[in-house]
């Protein structure tokens, strides 16, 4: 009979929700985990937890309490929640399309672990300020948790094997201490309403170090444009540039010089076309000139026939 604490490769977590104010109820909520694997592999797959259906009010201290209370403390590193993943991604954004194009071209080539640090503040630092204490989740919503070593993630999967044969499950939120997330609830929506109007100065700074990432990073694909120039990579080919010195073709102009490149071959195409349709019309002229020709000539044997048919006379 198959476990039924597992569930199309997932190990179910039950966690007991306490009652609130606004729901006096104790319920139970389920966690979904799973080992991590990525379409894209990471070094740290292998001491991963892929969870779906967290909490909405999940914080990384509350899964640093529910791993704690299953396994123990320092087994548990940190974890990594599905919009601070798409956060990750838009980063992207402070990018000129210039410095996106050149960063095309050297993704097979690791940056140095202080540049991406050094890359990683000055994003943050063009942010604009947060305007929620504690950020919810979208319910079933996913997150990956990140143990300290591959022993640790089977004993979280061996931990739950045991918990749902014993129906005791861990309570949620218990051995959080309260200094270590924000408050929900009215707190919640005061501290918002207070985060949605920063300071000028807040915001000037976070403007400045936009403009600042934005000019610096142009200025980079400026100078690993001319180095491309005539570097070929690592397939041997060399990446072509348009006026010289300035950086490598875009994606744009690429497409509009192949749309040129096949209408020029239609036009042709169509010249050709148009040639053989002139020639098949004149050799279906001259056909039917030819049949026009042979009906004559036919026309006028016949007439010779009927002729020498009408002066026969037979003897007598």
């Amino acid at each position: 009979m198959a476990d039924k604490s597992s569930e199309d490769g997932f190990s179910v977590l039950p966690v007991a929700m306490p009652p609130l104010p606004a729901f006096p109820v104790q319920t139970t909520h389920h966690v979904y985990l799973r080992r991590n694997t990525p379409k894209i592999p990471s070094p740290d797959d292998s001491r991963s937890l892929f969870l779906a259906n967290v909490p909405v009010d999940s914080t990384e201290a509350h899964f640093r309490a529910l791993f704690a209370s299953l396994v123990g403390a320092g087994r548990f590193e940190g974890v990594t929640f599905e919009r601070d993943r798409a956060t990750q991604h838009s980063t992207t954004s402070h990018e000129p399309a210039q410095a996106a194009r050149i960063a095309a071209h050297l993704q097979k080539k690791r940056k140095r672990e202080d540049e991406e640090r050094q890359n990683l503040r000055d994003a943050m630092a063009a942010e604009l300020p947060e305007t929620w204490a504690r950020p919810l989740h979208r319910s079933g919503s996913t997150a990956v948790a990140l143990l300290v070593d591959e022993k640790s993630v089977e004993a979280v999967l061996k931990a739950i094997r045991k918990l749902n044969k014993a129906k005791k499950y861990p309570l949620w939120g218990e051995g959080v201490k309260a200094d270590k997330v924000a408050p929900l609830g009215s707190q919640w929506l005061k501290a918002h309403n207070k985060l949605s109007y920063p300071g000028t100065e807040a915001v000037q700074a976070a403007v400045d170090a936009y403009f600042t990432l934005f000019n610096r990073r142009e200025a980079e694909a400026e100078q690993l444009a001319k180095r491309l120039r005539n570097e070929p990579d690592e397939d041997g080919f060399v990446t072509v540039t348009r006026g010289g010195r300035n950086a490598p073709a875009r994606m744009d102009e690429a497409e509009e010089a192949k749309k040129r490149m096949l209408e020029r071959a239609q036009k042709k195409k169509d010249e050709t076309q148009d040639f053989y349709r002139f020639q098949m019309r004149e050799r279906r002229k001259a056909e039917q000139a030819d049949l026009l020709r042979r009906f004559a000539d036919d026309k006028r044997k016949v007439e010779a026939m009927r002729e020498k048919r009408g002066k026969f006379k037979p003897e007598t």
